[in-house]
């Protein structure tokens, strides 16, 4: 039996230099509009070029060459630019590339990860392949929290009995971005509870068939819905798939805005899900999991 719970998601290719093509999935952009003139805006983040109204939206656009670091684009080269718009983390921002390629289908199984060789500054978070050519799948959730970092307080407010009731569970962490994984790990490490933590779905399947086989099951599984590979959906179907693995209590977050992802999420079995990431309230969505058990 197969999952039907992926949600139909293309990549658009664009290119940032001459040679690369880069990837966004298309479930995180709103649309695509040519450039146009940008107003300044003073103290911006450097690689914020300015600053434009959109349906009535005034949107912050980023020369997304210059953020991962290509050749900024020439003011010569702009007419001939486009702008992406994408909905992403709770933020409605603009990219400037290059040169728009095209839209493909695309089976999200088979984009791998990135090579370890890129280190862990990496913005990519897969590769694939398209006739031929590297096509490298873009971070934007870490490009964001570059140019806009985060000055929320985390703090969590929790009991020493809600902790103890945490500590006494096996936790799993699953995320293909890095600056999404540094979240959810500082939101556990603060109140001094254990995790283990995979950049991808198939990896964290194999982790809880491992810890099912030792005894020691996963009891919270806290996974990203839009991943390379086995996605969350996929994921959750697949644990709930297994005879040998005991339900663990499964909460999948997701950057997108949509509350389709939520209502998909519910729908392959998921127990829970965020659609955006706040520390309370991914503490306050596991702390529900210990109580329905």
């Amino acid at each position: 039996m197969q999952s039907t719970s992926s949600q139909s998601q293309g990549l658009l290719l664009f290119k940032l230099s001459a040679l690369q093509s880069f990837a966004l999935g298309t479930l995180k952009i709103q649309e695509i509009v040519p450039y146009q003139p940008l107003s300044q805006l003073p103290n911006a983040d450097s690689n914020i070029i300015g600053a434009t109204s959109i349906r009535g939206q005034t949107l912050s656009i980023i020369d997304m060459a210059a953020a991962v670091g290509y050749p900024p684009i020439s003011d010569d080269e702009k007419a001939n630019c486009v702008i992406i718009i994408t909905d992403c983390s709770r933020q409605h921002v603009g990219f400037l590339v290059r040169k728009i390629e095209r839209i493909i289908e695309c089976n999200w199984k088979n984009i791998e990860p990135p090579p370890n060789a890129l280190g862990h500054k990496t913005y990519i978070t897969g590769v694939t392949h398209y006739e031929k050519k590297l096509i490298q799948l873009l971070d934007i959730e870490l490009l964001l929290s570059q140019i806009f970092p985060d000055t929320d307080d985390h703090a969590v407010e929790i009991t020493g009995v809600q902790k103890g009731l945490l500590q006494n569970e096996h936790i799993l962490l699953v995320d293909d971005s890095a600056v999404a994984r540094k979240q959810l790990e500082n939101a556990l490490t603060q109140i001094d509870v254990p995790f283990k933590v995979c950049k991808n779905g198939d990896d964290a399947l194999q982790v809880i068939k491992r810890c099912a086989e030792k005894q020691d099951p996963i009891t919270i599984l806290v996974s990203d819905i839009e991943m390379p590979g086995l996605d969350g959906y996929e994921l959750t179907f697949e644990v709930r798939s297994l005879k040998e693995v005991v339900n663990p209590y499964i909460i999948l977050h997701t950057s997108l805005s949509s509350e389709m992802s939520v209502d998909r999420a519910q729908q392959v079995g998921a127990d829970d899900a965020l659609t955006k990431f706040a520390a309370q309230s991914l503490v306050d969505a596991m702390l529900k999991g210990t109580s329905k058990k």
